[in-house]
């Protein structure tokens, strides 16, 4: 188990991921260094309203209770965790907010071999559906999966559909991608293998879909729709997402972590889209699980 090259890893993952955002944009990250990590952060740019590239390494005496829903049995031990974690939300209603992460926990206890697992992924969360777009998506994620089994990628197309959706609700955050955790089968090198497998093809997989919509003309009716769909993101992050509450259990910068949300939301009361309308669209073609390949 060599965490030296897990750091270094995700340390240039932040760095690359970074310098091709800020080149698609034209507008550099702020950049952020805190006792932990570094925070990259953009706002306001030509792309991107905001959106930020973090790289954090956290140790702790105590597993966070989030970090431990799932395995109680890890309650109580020291833990090292550390990864990259993204959220990017551009300004054209027709460009969709993206999410990704890669990470690695080490859970040590005296006495004890240290149990380790990686977790990760990536999604996509539209407001204005477009197959073209949804197709390479899921494929680029299928394909980054592939050399690790022909399962691999259907296993973790379902799990993310299954997570990132708001109980609440009754509905999805978006039109998925892929999700895993707790990856610890086929070996430390396998599963490092697969976590960098998803880190290095985030590019890959969104900046196309941002380069055949950043230029799409839109006014006022494609922004507020957009501000309400946004909604369901912050209510996801806020009250279902692990890495969230992780970060902020485990005493992690709280700016950094809630830089995953929107800068302009709306909330509705009882808000339906006229039928037959674009809008109307997005719930009956898109926000629901598909095949996409």
């Amino acid at each position: 188990m060599d965490t030296q090259s897990v750091h270094q890893y995700f340390s240039s993952l932040q760095e690359s991921i970074v310098s091709a955002l800020a080149t698609f944009d034209g507008k550099p990250f702020l950049r952020d260094r805190w006792e932990h990590g570094t925070a990259c952060v953009i706002e306001e740019g030509n792309c991107f309203e905001r959106g930020g590239v973090n790289f954090s390494h956290v140790i702790g005496e105590r597993m966070p209770a989030s970090a431990t829903a799932h395995r109680p049995e890890l309650a109580g031990r020291r833990f090292e965790a550390m990864g990259v974690s993204l959220v990017l939300h551009p300004r054209n209603p027709y460009c969709p907010t993206a999410h990704a992460n890669v990470r690695c926990f080490i859970a040590t206890r005296e006495g004890e071999d240290p149990v380790w697992w990686f977790g990760g992924g990536m999604d996509l969360t539209p407001y204005y559906g477009f197959e073209e777009d949804a197709v390479h998506f899921h494929r680029t994620c299928r394909d980054a999966l592939s050399p690790f089994g022909s399962d691999v990628h259907a296993r973790y197309k379902k799990w993310c559909d299954e997570y990132f959706f708001l109980k609440h609700r009754n509905e999805p955050r978006g039109i998925g991608g892929i999700f895993f955790d707790d990856l610890n089968e086929g070996g430390f090198e396998r599963c490092f293998g697969m976590t960098r497998a998803v880190g290095d093809n985030f590019i890959n997989t969104y900046l196309p879909i941002l380069q055949r919509r950043r230029d799409l003309p839109y006014g006022d009716r494609e922004r507020d729709f957009q501000a309400y769909r946004r909604g369901r993101y912050v209510e996801f992050n806020l009250v279902f997402d692990r890495g969230t509450l992780f970060g902020l259990q485990s005493g992690g910068r709280t700016e950094s972590i809630l830089m995953s949300l929107p800068p302009i939301v709306k909330w509705r009361y009882d808000w339906h889209p006229e039928p037959g309308s674009t809008e109307e669209k997005l719930y009956t073609d898109f926000l629901r699980p598909r095949d996409w390949v």
